[in-house]
């Protein structure tokens, strides 16, 4: 079973859940920017076990099935077609042997995610499928999809679409996220603080998987915010000295030398996965406490 990659779009990896327990060695985790897409992708398909999807960015892939296959397409809206015929997403879809995928320009969001039945089948490398560019690890040969590529994917057996209903969710502009304080919050000043909770941030076009940078007010500090470098994860906002925080995403570095005014609620993070450089983004104070119970509950 395999799909053909008759052109990849500008940006279209192999990702999954990501790559954990390394990172004290300084192995990043990488995986999908946006886990609640990824998600729904593997259970539309009815995939159980954190297989690999292709995660597509601001245009999509034009693939062929080599085989037939079930396949489902979610996060943003990249105007998918299915020889040439236009294809909801949120939706388990079948394919035969020689049908073309298409998909073109994300109108909301910038990431799609295409998940089939089985998973994609690139080598495990370190527990995981996902594709780390930086390092050339993971995914198909450690790097992005070109034209000419051929994706093999794991057998599936006979299968009948389960009856889910997922809504396809609306990306807005304006994106509000609720954050923890600290775990340096004390390397800023009271008024730098209620600076990084009042201010609206404009995502900077000089914006990656690594990171998003952000524009806006800077945030004062009482004397810098060089510290002793340790531990980042996916959702951490790091100020440096300028004075303009990062919120570090999927291909985050493990350690970092930056105070961090905050952590991002993990719930949240599938909204900046999908927030393009122009967007806003606004913090809302919430507690290690309620994210928690938030968590647990969701």
């Amino acid at each position: 079973m395999s799909i053909l990659v008759k052109t990849p779009g500008p940006l279209t990896t192999v990702q999954d859940e990501g790559r954990f327990f390394y990172q004290s060695s300084g192995i990043r985790p990488a995986g999908v920017m946006d886990v609640a897409a990824y998600e729904a992708a593997n259970a539309l398909v009815g995939n159980t076990q954190g297989e690999a999807v292709l995660e597509m960015t601001f245009l999509g892939a034009t693939l062929e099935f080599q085989t037939a296959a079930w396949f489902a397409a979610t996060g943003a809206d990249m105007q998918a077609k299915l020889d040439g015929a236009p294809i909801a997403r949120y939706q388990a879809i079948h394919a035969e042997a020689g049908q073309t995928l298409s998909f073109g320009m994300a109108t909301t969001g910038c990431r799609g995610y295409l998940a089939v039945r089985g998973g994609v089948d690139v080598p495990v490398v370190m527990g995981s499928r996902a594709t780390d560019m930086s390092a050339k690890l993971g995914g198909f040969e450690g790097r992005a999809l070109k034209a000419g590529d051929v994706l093999p994917t794991l057998p599936a057996d006979d299968w009948t679409p389960a009856a889910l209903a997922y809504e396809p969710p609306v990306y807005e502009s304006a994106v509000t996220v609720r954050v923890v304080p600290g775990p340096q919050e004390e390397y800023f000043i009271a008024a730098g603080l209620d600076t990084f909770f009042s201010a609206s941030y404009e995502i900077s076009p000089n914006s990656d998987r690594m990171g998003l940078r952000l524009e806006g007010p800077e945030i004062e500090s009482h004397s810098g915010t060089d510290i002793v470098s340790d531990g980042i994860v996916f959702g951490s906002i790091q100020v440096p000295s300028g004075g303009k925080p990062i919120l570090l995403m999927a291909d985050h570095q493990t350690a970092g030398g930056y105070a961090k005014i905050g952590t991002v609620l993990s719930l949240d993070l599938p909204k900046l996965a999908q927030a393009r450089p122009g967007d806003t983004v606004q913090f809302v104070r919430i507690s290690a406490e309620d994210a928690q119970a938030l968590y647990e509950r969701k």
